[in-house]
């Protein structure tokens, strides 16, 4: 990986990772294209600049996430991500090998869009929370649940997958988004510490200087570009529902699942 290809990967990253479209897949999706070969490094980047996208949350939500007056908001985010941090780890073998596999990728990509025409219309009348002060502790799990769902079939969407867990428990729209975009943020801190401590164990080789200023110049590139990405995604959601984002993965799965059958990836 070169710093343009690193760059481009940064700017998918960013504009997809709180879109329910799985920036996982894009990337995956992405670097044959560009030329990218699997290797210990780009696994490593492709979960630190999530995290650096997910860092927009924080100041986005700054006021909520400094608010140390309000502990509860902090215990219901860790029992949360603890269903994540328990099935990531004894699934750790399931995970790497479905990351590596396209067509496992794109057919989940394509079949969460189906779900995702759909999802508007299932939840619509159930809304019965509206704040996010009325979250519960066993509300929260079960979203965490949902989130786990998203680590057994990659492709289809961290975001996408506790979205529609909060809308199951009927919040509204506005109330699952934002849930989801706080959970992102004790998840995939775990996923960078957990990736970052592997990487340096096995291959600390890859810590070389010009490596890590392809992190930090990605970091900044996905933060940026996520700043601006949670603000579309509140609008378009409030506006038009999820069915835009289905139809979107159900094509580009499709796309991706004839240019595998063709050879041409």
């Amino acid at each position: 990986m070169n710093l343009f290809q690193s760059i481009i990967i940064a700017i998918i990253e960013g504009i997809t990772e709180f879109l329910p479209i799985s920036s996982t897949a894009h990337m995956k999706f992405a670097n044959p294209f560009l030329g990218i070969t699997a290797n210990p490094f780009v696994d490593l980047y492709e979960i630190v600049i999530q995290l650096a996208a997910i860092a927009s949350v924080v100041i986005i939500y700054r006021k909520r996430f400094f608010d140390f007056k309000h502990i509860s908001f902090y215990l219901k985010l860790i029992v949360a991500v603890m269903p994540a941090l328990i099935f990531g780890a004894l699934l750790k073998k399931h995970i790497d090998a479905a990351l590596s596999n396209l067509w496992v990728i794109a057919t989940v990509m394509l079949v969460g869009g189906i779900i995702l025409l759909f999802i508007d219309r299932l939840f619509e009348k159930n809304v019965t929370v509206n704040e996010d002060a009325e979250f519960s502790y066993k509300k929260s799990f079960i979203v965490g649940c949902f989130q786990v769902l998203s680590i057994l079939f990659p492709g289809l969407s961290r975001s996408a997958a506790t979205i529609i867990g909060g809308m199951s428990q009927k919040w509204s729209k506005k109330t699952a988004l934002e849930f989801s975009f706080f959970l992102a943020v004790p998840t995939m801190l775990a996923a960078s510490a957990k990736s970052t401590l592997d990487v340096y164990k096995t291959n600390p080789e890859v810590f070389a200087s010009n490596n890590l200023i392809m992190l930090l110049v990605g970091a900044i590139v996905a933060f940026i570009v996520a700043l601006l990405s949670v603000q579309f995604l509140i609008r378009v959601v409030e506006k038009q529902g999820f069915k835009i984002f289905g139809w979107y993965r159900i094509a580009l799965g499709a796309v991706i699942l004839v240019l595998l059958f063709t050879h041409h990836i």
